[in-house]
């Protein structure tokens, strides 16, 4: 079925057990004709039962059911028939932890509900959502990371020094990002310096999640606060920066592209700070955030690495990455090993 624009139509199951917000919602999607809501569905159950018959482009998952939650269905939708999947959530204090678990079990985005405008579908806030669901029913979806290692062209996975880890990933990103955490041990000594774009109030979910279900500790980035061992999340509106004395800072006011925290902004100053002891990692995402930063990095002998498209849940950043050169072009398990064989070589005098 085509639009009224010449473009095929996305087909979205929603499942909200509110009527009237998932009428709202409707509303909202279908304006304009290029999306159609093809199922309402007021349980998870009922939502995955209809999977098959429907066989939407896109599921909207409220993470806030009766009966089995929206983290739950992800997870099992996710295990048994994959498919792209945006979570909302009503309490973005309350169900942060939960928002993150769902990203990583392969949701590829969340939204808070309060921070939808649903009164008026003509809108540019609306169309601004119903072009990021039409982006996120085209995205890939995959039901396990693979675990083979290959070559990348700098044999990134052998031993290399290096001083801190800069880390940028948008759509798609937070499962990868778990799994990498993951793979590291409780007593790594190499700081991850982390540049998530994630909807606004679930970065300290997600670095609390991430806390109690990897061995690494997992934080928000304080300002002033040394870069040691751990991964440092940066919060929403800030910029993270590697400063001089290994300390991070968060910038509040700084331009830097279109996203504020920015993985270019970061790369660049591990680029300054950490020279050929620095490392880049450009994870899955839309736009082309951290390219530039990247290829900073490698301009001074750092290390640099983006995902490689066949576990990308969107190519966007790492291709942009790479369209600029990266070092290697390595999958998820192929970046753990990455990580894993670093050698720790703080950056003496400095930190």
């Amino acid at each position: 079925m085509a639009s009224d624009h010449g473009g095929a139509v996305t087909r979205v199951l929603v499942c909200d057990d509110s009527r009237v917000y998932a009428a709202a919602l409707t509303r909202v999607l279908s304006y304009g004709g290029e999306i159609t809501v093809a199922a309402v569905c007021a349980t998870a159950g009922a939502a995955i039962a209809a999977l098959p018959s429907i066989r939407p482009d896109l599921v909207i998952m409220d993470l806030e059911l009766p009966g089995m939650d929206g983290l739950t269905a992800v997870e099992e939708i996710m295990s048994s028939q994959p498919l792209p999947i945006l979570v909302l959530s009503a309490r973005v204090s309350a169900s942060g932890g939960r928002a993150a678990a769902a990203l990583a079990a392969g949701a590829l985005d969340a939204i808070a509900k309060d921070h939808l405008d649903l009164r008026d579908p003509a809108g540019g806030g609306a169309a601004a959502f119903r072009q990021r669901v039409k982006v996120l029913s085209r995205a890939r979806v995959i039901r396990h990371l693979r675990p083979e290692l290959r070559a990348g062209p700098d044999r990134a996975y052998r031993a290399r020094r290096a001083a801190v880890i800069g880390v940028c990933a948008s759509t798609g990103g937070p499962r990868i990002l778990a799994y990498l955490l993951g793979a590291l041990p409780a007593g790594y000594p190499i700081p991850v310096l982390v540049v998530q774009h994630i909807g606004t109030g679930f970065a300290e979910g997600l670095a609390e999640w991430l806390d109690h279900t990897v061995r690494l500790r997992v934080a928000i980035a304080s300002s002033g606060a040394m870069a040691g061992p751990g991964a440092w999340i940066a919060p929403a509106g800030a910029h993270l920066k590697l400063t001089v004395t290994g300390r991070m800072h968060l910038d509040r006011r700084a331009v830097a592209g279109q996203h504020r925290p920015s993985g270019d902004a970061l790369f660049e100053s591990v680029a300054a700070v950490a020279g050929r002891t620095g490392v880049a990692v450009v994870l899955s995402g839309m736009g082309t955030d951290g390219a530039v930063g990247a290829a900073a990095v490698r301009a001074r002998g750092g290390l640099t690495i983006a995902q490689d498209k066949e576990s990308s849940a969107v190519y966007g950043m790492p291709k942009a990455a790479i369209d600029l050169g990266v070092g290697a072009v390595l999958s998820p398990s192929e970046i753990a090993a990455s990580l894993l064989a670093l050698i720790h070589e703080p950056q003496l005098g400095i930190w």
